[in-house]
């Protein structure tokens, strides 16, 4: 997909002539805020300003929601016949390829993410779903009813109208996909609201959606705060439903907005402490140890699915800590992300360094006994850096083992019976994501279905594609992303019964 041979100094010295349009995109032009605030965006791995971002307000979501109100309202994208849209999809999607190392880039220098990560993962799982959700138009159908002989009855599925979009930072072009591009699939409008810490690619990914020829007005994006932005996007009354990924609490506050003003419909993916259960009985141990520091280390554990609860049996723990000591240190060691050698950057902000570093000191002072990492990179102070770590000796009433930190945090319990591990992995308010791992398809069959998890994994930990409904139980939300059903939820049904008497 892309040039993967640009080495480090190649990657600097794009980063340093990169040149973005960091305005707001509103009826297919960029603009500055109305006020004319904007957002300082920051790179995590040296504290220099990379841009300065517009900083919407609730002016400017009034601005959006208005113009993809008018979009909405007149047709013009709804009423494009399904291969037009389809056709617009196939263009946006490869102007999406064809900008993928400067989206790459961003993604990197806004958030920290390893260039290498950006290339080979975001890149392309959102060229996936665009694609995807675009090959998806035409196959949207109803029904007919078996009626009584003078009568028809038929089902349609028919678009909301205008969603609202509040995206996450840290995965930010394929979180912005995957709420975009199935709203647009669907028929409606869309005003983004992507998180102020890494919206550049989010903003240019509106910007080639036009320039695929969709409609000026039908995809809009607003940088700025939750509080201010985010909040009038959620009470706005012309929004139909708001599609959020991020904190529970947030989450739960978005749900009282709905109730507030127009009764929107609000589709949550929200926190998550998914357990990764490893069996005595497990095929082999060292590829399930390094699936478990790559589920939990990965993007710095920024993953809201991050398998950061590691649920060993006792007959395999010693050796379970030992390889994961020894392997970590080697797949995940600190490194500049414009290396492509590097495999774990910095957390996204020197705020979100110290909430991390401030919950390991909490699982020392409850009693967990720390065996790798611990504390920031030394060597790099300027960065918002946190050294891959382990807990071990965690206890269920720890608060290292039972709350979401979102950064390079492991927390291992030890256990001797499947039943103490099943109640484990369950007592949590999260439900989004769990693993097994065991060579007993029995064992495996019966554990899946007492996980309370939204999606499960067996022998591997990640793995999917778009057929794949992603999203959890509990406060983990209340929605699925990715598939079909995702596209159903951007939709509503009609019941039109015609008499023929």
């Amino acid at each position: 997909m892309t040039n993967m041979s640009i080495d480090y100094a190649g990657w600097q010295a794009r980063a340093a002539a990169l040149s973005v349009d960091a305005g707001l995109f509103i009826e297919g032009q960029s603009c500055a805020a109305q006020d004319g605030a904007v957002i300082e965006a920051i790179n995590p791995a040296n504290g220099a300003k990379i841009a300065e971002m517009a900083c919407g307000s609730a002016a400017d979501i009034d601005r959006a929601v208005a113009s993809a109100k008018q979009a909405w309202g007149d047709g013009r994208w709804r009423y494009l016949t399904p291969r037009a849209r389809m056709d617009i999809f196939r263009r946006w999607a490869d102007l999406v390829e064809a900008h993928a190392l400067d989206l790459a880039l961003m993604e990197t220098l806004t958030m920290g993410k390893p260039i290498t990560d950006a290339l080979t993962i975001d890149l392309p799982e959102s060229l996936v779903t665009i694609r995807y959700f675009g090959e998806a138009i035409d196959k949207v159908s109803g029904s007919v009813t078996n009626s009584p002989h003078d009568t028809m009855h038929m089902v349609m599925r028919e678009p909301l109208g205008v969603v609202g979009a509040i995206s996450p930072w840290n995965y930010p072009l394929l979180m912005a996909a995957w709420k975009v591009a199935p709203a647009l699939a669907a028929g409606n409008c869309v005003v983004l609201k992507p998180s102020e810490k890494a919206a550049l690619s989010c903003i240019r990914l509106a910007q080639l959606f036009v320039e695929a020829g969709g409609p000026a007005g039908v995809f809009n994006v607003v940088t700025g705060y939750g509080q201010d932005a985010g909040r009038a996007l959620a009470l706005h009354p012309d929004v139909a439903k708001i599609s959020f990924t991020g904190s529970t609490g947030v989450g739960k506050q978005l749900m009282i907005y709905a109730g507030e003003s127009n009764l929107k419909r609000v589709s949550l993916e929200t926190g998550g402490k998914s357990p990764q259960i490893f069996m005595p009985d497990l095929q082999d141990l060292n590829t399930a140890v390094d699936r478990a520091i790559m589920g939990i280390f990965d993007n710095a554990g920024q993953v809201c699915n991050a398998g950061s609860r590691l649920l060993v049996h006792a007959d395999i723990h010693d050796a379970f800590v030992e390889r994961f000591v020894e392997r970590a240190a080697s797949l995940y060691a600190p490194g500049d992300p414009l290396d492509p050698a590097t495999s774990l950057g910095p957390v996204v902000s020197h705020t979100h360094q110290h909430s991390v570093l401030g919950h390991i000191m909490r699982g020392m002072a409850d009693g967990a006994a720390l065996a790798l990492g611990g504390a920031a990179d030394a060597a790099r102070p300027a960065g918002a850096y946190v050294q891959p770590t382990l807990f071990t000796g965690v206890t269920p009433d720890m608060a290292i083992g039972r709350e979401e930190i979102f950064g390079p945090v492991a927390a291992l319990f030890r256990f001797e019976r499947e039943e103490e591990a099943i109640a484990f992995a369950n007592d949590s308010i999260y439900g989004l994501a769990a693993s097994v791992w065991t060579s007993d398809v029995r064992r495996a069959h019966h554990m899946v279905k007492a996980l309370e998890a939204g999606v499960v994994w067996v022998n591997c930990f990640g793995d999917g594609d778009m057929t794949q409904p992603f999203g959890g139980y509990k406060q983990s939300g209340n929605t699925r992303d990715k598939s079909l059903e995702c596209l159903a939820g951007y939709m509503q049904s009609k019941s039109a019964w015609f008499n023929l008497a």
